[in-house]
């Protein structure tokens, strides 16, 4: 695996929809309509089929699912056999939220068990079969649109070869890519054979008036300054919309998006993904789940701190320095499960067969039971239930002036999992290599955030503890 690029990118899980001029925005609106409009009219023929009429609670309930599903997830990129799976992976975890939120309130005894029942496979299925309908009609709807927009790439380097290769790739696009411009020698670029060289740059401009190009997406590098203002000097005189390709190999996006300071227009290149309404989500979120997990598993904290006292002297919890938000040092809390309680400057990291990790101490870590007071660090607002492991002080002085971007993580809160850990880089990290590995995770987790990978890093963390015994 490419340390730096994870091969099972968080892009592939969060809800995240290309937009803008790579996108498609009618499509883009009708599957923003499309998963909340399914749920919200199964239900209505559900209930109406065997009540015999729309009763008010049914009603109610479809605006509340309408309301927890907008906008829908676009899914015309994926196979079938990704969209079905998908469709019943969210749905899942919609109808989690209902049910407990029935219970809780009480308010589930206001609906037939038998509409209930029948709505829980109904929704899935009117679901993909709305997603497949779509599939089918999208041709049609580009059509109505108009020919194809033209598009030419400024730059054969890594940056443009990868833009190009994505625009072909995908599905259902307006764009047409004519090909690229460079000045340099065809010896020197690593030409793919489906993409055309089209000429140098100072043929670009009579191209583009020539040809109607409507987008030109400049993949110079940003060393190159005098060019790329040279370029677009000669573009003044044409009317395509033009676009810059970051170079990757300069710096790495995280959240990147546009804004304005006091009335001066502003890209953030870092940024947190917790701003605004996200931040809203993240932090209900994370109340609501820790409230529920705590209430569940309370019997298991009352038997561990009885089991910590039975085994070894010391406290039951032990708390240590870690750097939370802004890299401002928190107490994290944690089921004792060592013989000593070390703090200090150094820090040895346990290991295989560790002589100060006690009998209860080595099933707890072994489980990640240790981890479970850390729920309590959420409500108190100083972690999330996802989101970077916190690694203690001493450790974090080590890596921050060894791994590039490390203290990038410390943008977000820290989290008891993390796509990292999901993902095998769980335990000991005895090598740069490894701690690197964890680091490109975390950083691949704030570019991609959405509650819908939170949802999915939770459910794979329990069949993680199950399977994984990488922690000791």
């Amino acid at each position: 695996m490419d340390e730096a690029n994870p091969t099972y990118s968080a892009s592939t899980v969060s809800n995240h929809r290309t937009q803008g001029p790579l996108g498609n925005n009618t499509l883009s609106a009708v599957e923003a309509i499309l998963d909340p409009a399914a749920l919200a009219l199964s239900l209505w023929f559900v209930s109406t089929g065997i009540e015999g009429d729309l009763l008010p609670p049914y009603l109610i309930l479809a605006v509340i699912v309408f309301s927890i599903t907008f906008p829908g997830i676009s899914r015309l990129q994926s196979s079938v056999t990704a969209l079905a799976i998908d469709v019943l992976y969210s749905w899942f975890w919609v109808a989690l939220l209902l049910l407990f939120l029935g219970f809780a309130t009480g308010y589930i005894g206001a609906f037939s068990s038998q509409v209930l029942i029948t709505w829980l496979w109904v929704a899935p299925l009117s679901q993909a079969g709305t997603h497949l309908m779509l599939r089918a009609v999208a041709p049609y709807l580009l059509m109505l649109q108009g020919p194809p927009q033209r598009a030419i790439i400024v730059g054969m380097n890594e940056q443009g070869v990868t833009l190009a290769s994505r625009i072909l790739e995908t599905r259902y696009s307006k764009i047409e890519l004519s090909g690229f411009f460079d000045d340099r020698d065809q010896s020197r670029l690593n030409q793919p054979a489906n993409i055309h060289l089209l000429g140098r740059l100072r043929e670009l401009p009579g191209f583009v008036k020539k040809n109607r190009i409507q987008f030109i997406y400049l993949s110079l590098p940003m060393a190159s300054q005098p060019r790329i203002l040279h370029v677009l000097d000669e573009l003044k005189d044409t009317t395509a919309s033009i676009y810059f390709v970051p170079d990757m190999f300069v710096t790495d996006l995280i959240q990147s998006r546009s804004g304005t300071v006091c009335g001066t227009p502003v890209i953030s290149v870092c940024e947190s993904p917790f701003t605004g309404f996200n931040g809203i989500i993240k932090r209900s979120s994370d109340i609501i789940l820790s409230l529920l997990i705590l209430a569940l598993i309370s019997p298991v904290l009352l038997i561990v701190a009885a089991a910590i006292k039975l085994d070894s002297s010391g406290p039951i919890i032990f708390k240590q320095r870690r750097y939370g938000l802004d890299g401002e040092e928190m107490l994290v809390y944690k089921f004792r499960s060592m013989r000593v309680c070390e703090d200090g400057e150094t820090i040895r990291q346990a290991h295989k067969g560790d002589s100060r990790i006690t009998r209860v101490g080595a099933f707890l870590r072994t489980n990640s039971l240790d981890e479970l007071p850390q729920f309590m660090n959420v409500l108190q607002g100083r972690m999330s239930i996802v989101g970077p492991r916190p690694h203690a002080v001493a450790h974090n002085e080590i890596y921050r002036n060894l791994i590039k971007g490390y203290m990038i993580r410390h943008k977000v809160k820290p989290g008891i999992t993390g796509w990292a850990q999901v993902n095998g880089c769980r335990g000991e990290t005895r090598t740069l290599d490894k701690m690197q590995a964890r680091i490109d995770h975390d950083l691949d987790y704030l570019r991609n955030w959405s509650l819908r990978l939170d949802l999915h890093i939770i459910f794979k963390t329990v069949l993680v503890v199950f399977k994984d015994r990488a922690a000791y």
